[in-house]
């Protein structure tokens, strides 16, 4: 029976079909964190069901791995599979040349340690997503919870000498207390509205004591897979710049809807 969805979930759905149409028997996968990466993995459990694919997926976070097993997708640890053939995972924003901004669900330590480990990474998103320039959407950095303040202090002084509109920071809450990400650390989000240089940003808050990771990923991405509301996708490919556009069939069986995500 088809499931009828909103023109927003049919946009990330026929996103991530169409990127789990890339995975091949036998693959390593790198498992993405947050709604659209969610219904990859339904996606991906409804293909080894029907076509009995093999694959060993490895986890963003402990909700996509949570997810994973519910769904029966078998999963394992990156130190097991030392390396992956290719990671799917969705994006807060995306760019022109495919740098994105991610961390909106907390989880762009692995994310990005996961995404790093690939031989390719494909985002999966909706047109929303897509900006001329990153910094509409807070840029979020992981810092450890020992002298949070400090690095707060140094981020802004940092970002005093950047190209970017806005300097303001915000401590992460949840629940009246500061998110802790699965790592045990804090999200400090920047409210940059926009940033000319993401490379150079990147670099130097890398370089700040206390600091973990940000949420900027540079030349990382190799192909960004552009759902939309009527089943049609656009897919770019950031290596051989092509853009090109493509239909999918979207409407889902009631297994794909098996032990959602919250």
């Amino acid at each position: 029976m088809a499931v009828e969805l909103s023109p927003i979930d049919k946009a990330k759905f026929v996103a991530a079909k169409r990127a789990v149409d890339c995975i091949e028997d036998g693959m390593k996968l790198g498992l993405g964190t947050g709604s659209t990466a969610a219904w990859m993995v339904r996606c991906l459990a409804e293909r080894i069901r029907e076509e009995g694919l093999q694959v060993q997926g490895v986890p963003t976070s402990s909700r996509t791995a949570e997810l994973a097993r519910s769904l029966g997708v078998p999963i394992t640890t990156l130190d097991e599979a030392r390396w992956l053939d290719l990671t799917i995972d969705g994006a807060d924003e995306f760019d022109p040349e495919l740098n994105l901004i991610k961390g909106g669900g907390a989880a762009l330590l692995q994310e990005k340690i996961v995404a790093s480990a690939s031989d390719q990474m494909i985002v999966i998103t909706d047109a929303a997503k897509e900006v001329r320039q990153l910094g509409a959407f807070p840029l979020p950095v992981e810092v450890i919870p020992f002298g949070w303040k400090s690095t707060k202090t140094l981020i802004e002084e940092l970002l005093g000498s950047m190209n970017v509109l806005s300097c303001e920071c915000a401590l992460r809450m949840k629940d009246g207390a500061p998110l802790l990400t699965d790592e045990a650390n804090y999200i400090v989000d920047l409210h940059l509205k926009r940033i000319n240089e993401p490379r150079q940003l990147s670099m130097a808050l890398n370089q700040i004591p206390g600091v973990v990771e940000n949420g900027l990923f540079i030349d990382i991405c190799d192909m960004v897979i552009i759902g939309h509301g009527d089943g049609s996708v656009v897919v770019r490919d950031a290596n051989s710049r092509e853009i090109k556009g493509e239909r999918v069939e979207f409407e889902p069986s009631d297994n794909v809807f098996a032990n959602p995500e919250d």
